[in-house]
Order: structure tokens, then C-alpha cells, then sequence
């Protein structure tokens, strides 16, 4: 279901802009309903639904801090089981990779695009570790579920300019919440360093950090 969203032009007259359009879920084919259950649970997904009726059977799970679910069962899709290909997004991509050798999966070393790009397709143009210079978009893990259904990790730590309304600012978890803090705190150490004095109005210099680090907008010098 979708949400009408006002707008106002400044007049005082509230007009419809437009009927939001959220994603919701993605349906991946797989051949062991009960098996892909196991495996994405294993992941810490959240279990929301698992419905039968008569041919159809609809799982759905979602990723921590996620907004998006996936779906899968019988009945759903007439894709071959292992056919998608789906990204996740997260706040430090070491962290996450070592959470997933913890949890036992089988997936990738840390890598980026050798090249400097951000191509993380193409297994021959892949080097080892994160992207030297830390940039946002730029570094990847990958991992198969049973069925061979792939999910590439991508470490987001700001977003491109026009991504996200700068007016609203948001963290889907406290580990998203964490890391943006932390990157606020290095970023105002070298504030401070540069001013040669220490900073009472923290508090303010980090959160006009964090606001435009997720918006894409120029950070705070």
C-alpha cells in the first residue's frame, strides 16, 4: 500500500505531489523452500510470514535495519532456482563480513574494483581487501545461498548527492547509527587539529556532519 505525500509551495497551499512507491519485497526462486528458510535465518534475517494455501507457499524474511523483504516458496516464480542477483547495503563492510564468517556462511574476502571504479561484477577485475581510500560505494563482499542465489554486500557510508532529502535524516539500526558517529568523531579529531583548539560545540559540528554525510551534501569544514 502507498501513501500519498503533500507538498507545500511555500504559499500555504498544500498540493499532492505524488503516491509514494515503497519496495517492499523481492520474490528469488529457490528448490528447498524449507532449506533457503534455514539458511536466511541463519543470517539473522527476520522471520515475518510463512503461509500455505492449497500449490502456493509464501516465505518472506528481511535483513536487519531493512526496509525491503524477500520472498520465496511455491508457486511464485517460474525463474530457475539460483537466478538472482540482489545487494545489500552496509555501514562497514569488515564488520559485516566477519559477522557472516561467525555465522558459518561461505562468503567472499573483502574486495574492491582494481581499477578504482566500482565494478563488482566482473571476478576478474576484483582485488583483495577493501578500497584503499575507504570511498563510499566502493568496497564488496559476495555470498551464495543454497541455491546459488547471490548477494553482493556494498559498504555505503554517504550517499550521492540527491539519494536522500536532507531535511529528513535517518539510521535504520544502532550499528548504522554507531559507525556514522564514529566516522563524525575522526572527521571533527581533524577539525580540531586544523582550528588548534578544542570544539564545546560538538554536538552541533557532529550532527551537521552526520546530516550531510547521508545526504550527500558538502560536510563540515
Amino acid at each position: 500500500m502507498s501513501s500519498t505525500e503533500i507538498r507545500s509551495d511555500g504559499t500555504g497551499d498544500a498540493s499532492v505531489g505524488r503516491a509514494d512507491m515503497k519496495l517492499e519485497g523481492v520474490v528469488i526462486p529457490v528448490s528447498d523452500v524449507d532449506r533457503a528458510k534455514e539458511f536466511y535465518l541463519s543470517l539473522g534475517w527476520r522471520l515475518d510470514a510463512d503461509i500455505a494455501g492449497g500449490e502456493l507457499r509464501i516465505v518472506q524474511l528481511t535483513p536487519p535495519g531493512s526496509g525491503c523483504s524477500i520472498q520465496f516458496g511455491t508457486g511464485l516464480t517460474s525463474a530457475a532456482p539460483g537466478a538472482a542477483l540482489g545487494l545489500l547495503v552496509v555501514s562497514d563492510i569488515e564488520t559485516a563480513h566477519d559477522e557472516l564468517v561467525d555465522k558459518g556462511v561461505d562468503a567472499s574476502e573483502v574486495f574492491h574494483d582494481a581499477s578504482g571504479g566500482y565494478n563488482r561484477f566482473t571476478r576478474e577485475a576484483r582485488a583483495s581487501g577493501p578500497d584503499p581510500e575507504r570511498r563510499t560505494y566502493a568496497s564488496f563482499v559476495e555470498l551464495n545461498d543454497p541455491d546459488g542465489n547471490t548477494w553482493q554486500l556494498q559498504e555505503i557510508t554517504n550517499r550521492l548527492p540527491g539519494r536522500v532529502d536532507p531535511s529528513t535524516t535517518t539510521f535504520s539500526s544502532a550499528g548504522d547509527l554507531t559507525a556514522a558517529l564514529k566516522r563524525a568523531e575522526a572527521a571533527h579529531g581533524e577539525h580540531e587539529k586544523r582550528t588548534g583548539q578544542a570544539d564545546p560545540n560538538w554536538p552541533d559540528w557532529y550532527a551537521a556532519y552526520m546530516v550531510a554525510e547521508q545526504a550527500g551534501t558538502e560536510l563540515p569544514a
